[in-house]
């Protein structure tokens, strides 16, 4: 059992499902939530049961284990064919992860939400860009998987809150390596063993946007945690309230993770990328913790604003909370001591001298959530460089791989 202070089993403040009405949605479902809110941290998931087999697809599409990380590499300039790769190479061998959304609603006890959640998802999913849709639609003919489960799998994240993440940036003037990199744990319930379908995805679709390569799973349109070939690199971390009169969800906007991928396709500094998350209706809050082969920072990102919070001496630590005061609601929620595992990442990077891999390792791993962090890992922005761990939870602990990504990213 995982020992972290973070890991508590009552949480001082359960993290809202759905992002709609705050408090009016944790009092629906409030009887599930307890019953079931601290079981995905005590509860460890069978860990071993699926792995990833190596595929060929059309041309230079393939499936590979390098290192023992699992890497799918997509190279298609139209839509339904780079769905159909990622179908017919990846989530056909991975179809027992779509129904993960599903499940997750089951565990908490509300599956009469179930039709409200891919309705709602639907009327987002006819907002997408028509190449998100005719992606989508090859991903599920290619694999099989149904189309509520996939909708609810690219959608559910913007209608309900449970990605409760920690993350560092360091600054090349910070750096033992003298070159930026960018940590962060990966926590959500591990409903069904969902971290041992972690997949590293390269996509490269050629002229007008820019190669990138995404920690996540097979299915997911968007991006949680990823890098592009110009070395910026991202992780988001969901934070669930804001100061009013701010939108805290906006129903019109893309999800978040489609937005993140829609800035690595295009962006190559920080700077370029707050630009242009202003151009894209937002769907709801985050913090979005980035590093370019200079500078590292947090953007408040809400459906109504984009706001940089530099780094401090050379440091930009994340949670799951806004800290710029124009965000910070008056009775800010602290979901699994947000707040605490906040401090301790100041706290580590407040120590004299420069910051290693190996220190922000032991950052992560100090505000790790037990069994709920599936992924943990650092991105070495210069390199093009993967330091990524994904094996039984808590993932902090390690063992790290380390891939190449710049092979894959420039070849």
């Amino acid at each position: 059992m995982n020992q972290n202070p973070y890991c508590e089993t009552t949480p001082k403040v359960a993290p809202p499902l759905f992002p709609l009405s705050r408090r009016g949605w944790l009092g629906l479902v409030a009887s599930g939530v307890a019953a079931n809110c601290s079981q995905a941290i005590r509860a460890q998931p069978a860990w071993g049961r699926f792995a990833y087999k190596p595929a060929k697809g059309n041309g230079a599409n393939s499936l590979q284990v390098v290192q023992g990380v699992p890497v799918l590499v997509v190279q298609e300039s139209k839509p339904e064919s780079l769905g159909a790769e990622i179908g017919k190479l990846a989530l056909v061998q991975a179809k027992a992860l779509s129904t993960y959304p599903k499940s997750l609603v089951s565990y908490f006890k509300v599956d009469p939400l179930w039709p409200f959640l891919v309705g709602l998802g639907e009327r987002m999913v006819k907002k997408f860009p028509d190449r998100f849709q005719a992606e989508l639609a090859a991903i599920q003919e290619k694999s099989g998987a149904s189309r509520a489960d996939l909708v609810a799998a690219n959608t559910l994240f913007d209608l309900k809150q449970m990605v409760l993440c920690s993350g560092v940036g360091v600054e090349r003037a910070r750096s033992a390596t003298g070159g930026t990199l960018l940590g962060r744990n990966l926590d959500y319930p591990p409903v069904g063993d969902i971290g041992q379908y972690t997949l590293v995805q390269v996509i490269r679709q050629g002229k007008g946007y820019l190669n990138y390569a995404s920690v996540g799973f097979p299915g997911l349109l968007g991006v949680l945690s990823g890098i592009n070939e110009a070395g910026l690199a991202l992780a988001i971390h969901e934070v669930v309230d804001i100061r009013p009169p701010k939108r805290k969800f906006n129903p019109g906007g893309l999800p978040y993770a489609l937005c993140y991928r829609m800035l690595l396709e295009q962006c190559k500094t920080v700077e370029e990328a707050r630009k242009f998350l202003l151009g894209l209706e937002r769907s709801t809050t985050t913090n979005l913790l980035i590093s370019d082969r200079e500078r590292t920072a947090v953007l408040e990102v809400s459906p109504d604003s984009v706001q940089i919070r530099p780094a401090e001496v050379g440091t930009a630590c994340c949670a799951n909370h806004f800290c710029l005061a124009e965000n910070k609601a008056d009775d800010q929620a602290n979901p699994y001591q947000s707040f605490e595992r906040f401090s301790a990442l100041e706290k580590g990077c407040a120590a004299p001298g420069k910051v290693s891999i190996a220190q922000v390792k032991e950052l992560l791993h100090k505000t790790n959530l037990g069994f709920n962090t599936l992924q943990s890992m650092i991105f070495e922005c210069d390199l093009l460089r993967l330091h990524l761990a994904y094996g039984p939870p808590p993932a902090s602990a390690g063992p790290f791989r380390e891939l190449e990504l710049a092979p894959f990213l420039n070849p």
